[in-house]
């Protein structure tokens, strides 16, 4: 979100105002360097008015110049372990991860196969078979957007095969100023309507928008003109997505789906 121009955030924030429940807030959130000093004068007024029922992960600006440090002195704790940034929750009867895709930085040393953050997502997944199962970062695997190049990261793929391999059912990211729902896939990014993961982009929360480009294969629906949010219903074995855009904007997107059936006990002959 911008400092020099919070009309788009405040925007956003007023169709929060009206609806209770969990904020999601996928990165970016004070730029240009995710500095304290920002979080409170850009973030604070608009989104950080939700402060106490947000669940935050880092984008690439907040590690601007920094290990992130303005981000976890503002949220204090909110966040996950400082110089982490992963972490998860229960929500009603479904398992939320949150995860850190700034996969670059040294303190939080990579999201291979066999990091730190991989390791525990994979024990973290385990430790939670039965669960519906939401996650979100900053950065998209696939997307047709601007920074797309982003989304081929092969360290990204490494947490969807782990994901994928825990029948996980959402995946929400930011970075691209767009919004893009994605039809359900797997990690190589092959249609798989009965276990795939179907993930969603949403940078729409108030700063500049950035254009789409080609659809990449499974994109269903996209969007680079609407600032809005999306509301999410989880409900035990099943949910619903709506995207609700500010006032004199008439772009949408709903529907539902069903959370994927767990795997029975092997068969006996």
């Amino acid at each position: 979100m911008g400092c020099s121009n919070l009309s788009g955030a405040e925007a956003t924030a007023k169709l929060i105002d009206s609806t209770p429940g969990t904020v999601f807030a996928a990165g970016d959130l004070a730029y240009e360097s995710g500095t304290l000093e920002e979080f409170q004068k850009c973030y604070g007024p608009t989104w950080g008015r939700f402060k106490a029922r947000t669940r935050p992960t880092p984008g690439n600006h907040e590690y601007n110049g920094s290990p992130a440090t303005g981000y976890f002195r503002y949220w204090d704790g909110q966040a996950g372990d400082p110089g982490k940034g992963y972490y998860s929750f229960e929500l009603g009867a479904w398992h939320i991860v949150v995860l850190n895709t700034n996969c670059g930085s040294k303190e939080l040393g990579g999201c291979a196969e066999g990091s730190p953050e991989e390791t525990w997502l994979k024990q973290d997944l385990a430790a939670h078979p039965e669960a519906c199962t939401l996650a979100f970062g900053h950065h998209a695997m696939f997307s047709s957007g601007l920074f797309a190049k982003h989304a081929e990261h092969p360290e990204l793929r490494v947490f969807w095969q782990d994901l994928y391999d825990a029948h996980a059912d959402l995946i929400l990211a930011g970075h691209e100023h767009s919004y893009e729902r994605f039809a359900p896939q797997n990690p190589e990014g092959n249609p798989d309507p009965d276990h795939g993961i179907r993930e969603i982009v949403v940078g729409t929360g108030g700063r500049s928008h950035t254009p789409l480009g080609y659809a990449k294969p499974n994109s269903e629906v996209r969007d680079d003109k609407t600032y809005g949010v999306l509301k999410l219903t989880l409900s035990p074995g099943q949910y619903r997505w709506e995207f609700i855009p500010i006032p004199g904007k008439t772009f949408r997107d709903s529907g539902e789906g069903v959370c994927h059936a767990q795997p029975g006990p092997p068969k006996t002959n």
